[in-house]
């Protein structure tokens, strides 16, 4: 109950409408997918007029566009689209000149190249917060229980300390580092928590350590949630057998706020009161439909999805679409002798021999050289399964790409998100 006063208390201070709006999402989350539908192309005309209005990017992109005449989400087509470059060079100009009474600054990780930093107001902010505890709600879980927290450790000692407070007034604790004795520390407490979130790889690499040293499993935990990594096939039946239930997964940037949570049966669904999701050459466009301080319309992400069949449905009841898979970022190119080939090659090349040979591998490629690749694998493989790969291997890039094969490597997890593609080129 303590936690439980601490977090609405923090709540009611910070975000004062998320109450207000987890309530509107709960009701929201019953609704067919005509009123969903419904809902969707009301927000965006309001969104597009009041960009038109008040940001001076959109009122001259917008300039030809007349919204009062959408008379559906297939409309948005007429708008163009926003690339990253572009919300990076033209930040002052898409940020609307409106008096909103609360905001907050907000950042991007700049993973993928430079951060961008920009203001959301408190609504928008409050609907983000209030859609990733609808989404735990699915999973039994309050947001102010027991939770172990794996994200970037890479604290200085002052640092560490502030986090610690910060991590205890939230009924929260972390992994620091995975030294023998901190490590057992970290696990103990896991059998009081109720959920465990952060980076993927970090979940599966304390998941591996685990069940290597036959540690005590928690026993409480009903929710397991990956994010800001992808989540390899290979992690699944071994975070499992550590934790007793499945890895789920959250998806969303910074900018355009959660876009698809999963259910308890295994499906994402879009966060479709928050966002539009559009599949165009197999990449995201996304719309964020709350956020106006600074309003993100048919934002090209850069990452390259697949989204379910509009007929496909879901035995949870819900009737928001289903994002099939997030199959990679949209990264640099990997060079060949004599040809250019995408990143996205990577994915399938994985991808075939799970599904054609149960052969799910956790891996990592790095290219240094034009025409040279080198793959990590964390497995050992048979000599069969190594053939399968380079089979698959010489299916995607031929003879243009000389290559390495490394197995049994152990990446260094903790300090930043890590990449299944590297380009030093």
């Amino acid at each position: 109950m303590f936690f439980k006063f601490i977090f609405q208390v923090g709540e009611r201070l910070r975000n004062p409408s998320i109450r207000k709006w987890f309530a509107f999402l709960k009701q929201s989350e019953i609704w067919s997918r005509e009123q969903l539908e419904a809902y969707q192309l009301a927000q965006l005309k309001e969104l597009v007029s009041f960009a038109k209005e008040n940001a001076p990017y959109y009122r001259e992109k917008f300039a030809e566009i007349d919204v009062d005449s959408f008379t559906s989400i297939q409309d948005i087509e007429q708008l163009p689209m926003l690339s990253k470059k572009e919300v990076l060079e033209h930040s002052n100009e898409i940020h609307t000149h409106y008096n909103f009474k609360k905001t907050f600054t907000a950042t991007t990780s700049g993973s993928s190249g430079d951060p961008l930093v920009y203001k959301r107001e408190e609504s928008a902010d409050s609907f983000n917060r209030a859609s990733i505890f609808r989404g735990y709600s699915w999973h039994q879980v309050e947001p102010w229980e027991r939770n172990g927290y794996f994200w970037g450790f890479d604290f200085s000692l002052v640092q560490r300390i502030k986090v610690q407070l910060l991590d205890s007034l939230q009924n929260r604790f972390r992994v620091f580092d995975y030294k023998e004795q901190s490590f057992k520390k970290f696990v103990n407490k896991l059998r009081r928590a109720t959920y465990i979130h952060g980076y993927s790889s970090m979940i599966y690499q304390s998941a591996k350590l685990i069940n290597e040293q036959q540690l005590p499993k928690p026993k409480k935990l009903k929710m397991v949630k990956g994010t800001s990594e992808k989540i390899y096939d290979s992690y699944k039946a071994e975070i499992k057998d550590a934790f007793g239930v499945p890895i789920i997964s959250e998806y969303g940037a910074a900018e355009t706020g959660i876009i698809a949570f999963e259910c308890t049966e295994g499906k994402m669904h879009v966060n479709m009161e928050g966002v539009i999701v559009e599949e165009i050459a197999q990449q995201i466009v996304v719309t964020n439909l709350q956020m106006k301080a600074f309003p993100i319309i048919r934002y090209q992400l850069g990452d390259y999805i697949k989204l379910a069949p509009k007929e496909v449905t879901c035995s949870c009841g819900k009737a928001h679409y289903i994002l099939e898979e997030v199959t990679g970022r949209i990264g640099k190119n990997v060079y060949g002798k004599a040809h250019i080939y995408p990143s996205l090659y990577f994915y399938y090349i994985f991808k075939n021999l799970g599904k054609k040979h149960n052969l799910k591998l956790t891996y990592q490629i790095i290219q240094k050289e034009k025409g040279i690749l080198i793959f990590n694998l964390e497995e050992n493989l048979t000599n069969n399964e190594l053939a399968l790969l380079k089979k698959e291997i010489h299916h995607y890039f031929s003879d243009d790409i000389t290559y390495k094969i490394n197995q049994n490597v152990k990446k260094k997890f903790g300090k930043e998100k890590t990449k299944s593609f590297i380009s030093y080129i």
